[in-house]
C-alpha cells in the first residue's frame, strides 16, 4: 500500500493516573466571556454553579472548503437542551462546549487544549481526521474520548479512547467482503492525506476474505473542486477485466458528491460499472440530490455501523430532535455523525447514572468505563464495554469493540437493506474475523 503510515500503539501503563480533571470549575461562570472562535455552548445552560453541573465539549470540523460534520455539535447541543428539560444526567445538568477543528490538525489541537483548560469530563461524540494532534493533550488531562467517528486508526488505540462503532476499519472491510464476490477490479479513490492512508488495506481485508485480488489505490485532493483525472484513472483500472464487470469505491467523504459530478461524465465512454462506498460519504439525501433512481448510485453498495434510519430504534433519537431541534438542518437523523452522537451520549448518561452520588469528572467516568460498565443502545449496537484489549489488539485495534457492518443498497432511488447472502453480508454483520487479517500495524 502506498504511503501507508505505521501506527504506534498508545497504550499508557495501567499505572499511569493524569491529573484529574473534574466537573467543578470555579471559573466557569465567566466562560461565555472566554470562548474562543469556533467554540459555543448550550443557550441558557450556566457553568460552575456547583457539583450538579457536568461539562463535556464535541467537536467537528464546519465550514470548511473539505470534510464537514456540522450535525455532530448540533446534535449535542439538542440533547443537552433535552435531557436538560427531563432531570438531566441522573440530576447533573449537562453543559455541552462546542469547538471547530477547521479540518486540520492545528485546530484539533486546539480543541483538545481548550477541553482541557475547561476541566470538562469528557469529549464526547465528535470528528477529527486528527488523532495524533488531539488523543495526547487529552490523555495528558486524563480526558475520556467517547464515540468518536472512527475515521482513524489512532481512535482504536488510545487508552482513553472508548469508539462506539468500528470506524472506517469496519466500513471498508465489510464493503471488500460484500464487492469481492461480485466485482472484477476495484479501484479505491480516496484522499491524500494521513487518514486516508489507512484506507486501503482496510478495503483489501474485506477482498482477501472474499478471496479477491487487491484494490486499486487512487490518490486525490481532499479539497478539490473536480476530479476528472481521478475518474479516469479509476475507470480505466476497473475496466481492465472485459469479463466481469469491475467496480470503483470512493471514499472521500463529503467530497464524494463533487467527484461523482466528474465520474458521471467521464463514465460514459467506459462500459459499465458497479459502485461501492461508505455511510458518511453517502446518504439518502445525497443520492435524491443525484437523481434517485436515474442516479450514478442506483445499484450501488453501501456500508453502515447502524440500523437504516427507518428503523423503529432511531425513534426516541427522532423524538429529541423533534422537540429541541425542529427545523434545524444540519441535524439529520440518517446522517452517521448525528447516529454517533446520540450512540455517545447515551454512553456518558450510562457512566453518569452508574457514578450515582460520587463526584462525576474525568476520573471517574474513565475509572467507570474502564471498570466494566455495560451499556445499551437499544439495539442500535451490541452491549458496549471497553476492556484494556479487545478482540482486535493483535492488528492495532485495541480498542474496537464493535465491529458491526449492515449492508444497504441503493434500489429504486432508496437506499434499503440488502438481501439476504448479498456480498456475503445478511443484515448486520461482525467484520471482527475479517479485519485480523488487516495488513494495518
Amino acid at each position: 500500500m502506498t504511503g501507508r503510515r505505521r501506527t504506534a500503539s498508545t497504550f499508557l501503563h495501567p499505572t499511569f493516573r493524569p491529573g484529574r480533571a473534574t466537573a467543578l470549575s470555579a471559573g466557569a461562570v465567566a466562560l461565555c466571556a472566554s470562548l474562543t472562535a469556533g467554540c459555543g455552548v448550550v443557550p441558557g445552560v450556566t457553568g460552575g454553579t456547583g457539583d450538579d453541573t457536568v461539562k463535556v465539549m464535541t467537536w467537528a470540523p464546519q465550514d470548511t472548503d473539505a470534510t464537514n460534520k456540522p450535525g455532530m455539535p448540533a446534535m449535542a447541543l439538542a440533547y443537552a437542551k433535552w435531557i436538560n428539560t427531563h432531570g438531566g444526567l441522573d440530576g447533573h445538568k449537562l453543559q455541552v462546549l462546542t469547538c471547530n477543528d477547521n479540518n486540520d490538525s492545528v485546530g484539533a489541537a486546539k480543541c483538545a487544549r481548550r477541553a482541557a483548560a475547561e476541566k470538562v469530563v469528557a469529549v464526547v461524540g465528535s470528528y477529527s481526521q486528527f488523532g495524533d494532534s488531539y488523543l495526547a493533550p487529552l490523555e495528558g488531562a486524563g480526558i475520556p474520548y467517547i464515540g468518536g467517528y472512527g475515521v482513524t486508526n489512532d481512535e482504536f488505540t488510545g487508552q482513553m479512547s472508548y469508539p462506539v462503532n468500528g470506524g472506517q476499519p469496519a466500513l471498508l472491510a465489510g464493503l471488500g467482503q460484500a464487492l469481492a464476490a461480485t466485482c472484477g477490479n476495484v479501484a479505491l479513490i480516496r484522499p491524500d492525506s494521513i487518514a486516508g492512508d489507512e484506507l486501503p488495506a482496510l478495503l483489501d481485508s474485506g477482498l482477501k476474505a472474499g478471496r479477491h485480488a487487491q484494490a486499486g489505490d487512487h490518490l486525490a485532493a481532499e479539497d478539490a473542486t473536480e476530479y476528472g483525472d481521478q475518474a479516469d484513472q479509476a475507470l480505466r483500472y476497473a475496466t481492465k477485466d472485459v469479463l466481469k464487470k469491475g467496480c470503483v469505491v470512493p471514499a472521500l467523504g463529503d467530497r464524494t458528491d463533487t467527484f461523482m459530478d466528474s465520474f458521471r461524465r467521464a463514465r460514459e465512454t467506459f462500459p459499465g460499472v458497479r459502485l461501492g462506498t461508505v455511510l458518511g460519504s453517502v446518504d439518502q439525501t445525497v443520492i435524491n440530490a443525484t437523481g434517485g433512481a436515474s442516479g450514478p448510485y442506483e445499484g450501488a453498495y453501501i456500508t453502515g455501523w447502524y440500523p437504516p434510519a427507518s428503523d423503529a430504534r432511531w425513534d426516541p433519537m427522532k423524538k429529541v430532535i423533534n422537540e429541541e431541534a425542529f427545523g434545524d438542518n444540519r441535524i439529520d437523523p440518517a446522517d452517521a455523525g448525528v447516529q454517533t452522537t446520540w450512540i455517545a451520549y447515551t454512553v456518558l448518561r450510562a457512566a453518569v447514572e452508574k457514578i450515582g452520588t460520587g463526584e462525576v469528572s474525568a476520573d471517574s467516568v474513565r475509572h467507570t468505563l474502564d471498570d466494566g460498565l455495560r451499556v445499551s443502545t437499544g439495539g442500535l449496537t451490541p452491549t458496549l464495554h471497553w476492556p484494556y484489549e479487545g478482540k482486535l489488539a493483535a492488528v492495532g485495534f485495541p480498542r474496537m469493540v464493535n465491529a458491526d457492518v449492515t449492508l444497504q443498497v441503493v434500489q429504486d432511488g432508496k437506499l434499503v437493506a440488502a438481501r439476504r447472502g448479498r456480498g456475503g453480508l445478511d443484515g448486520i454483520t461482525d467484520m471482527t474475523r475479517t479485519l485480523e487479517s488487516a495488513d494495518v500495524v
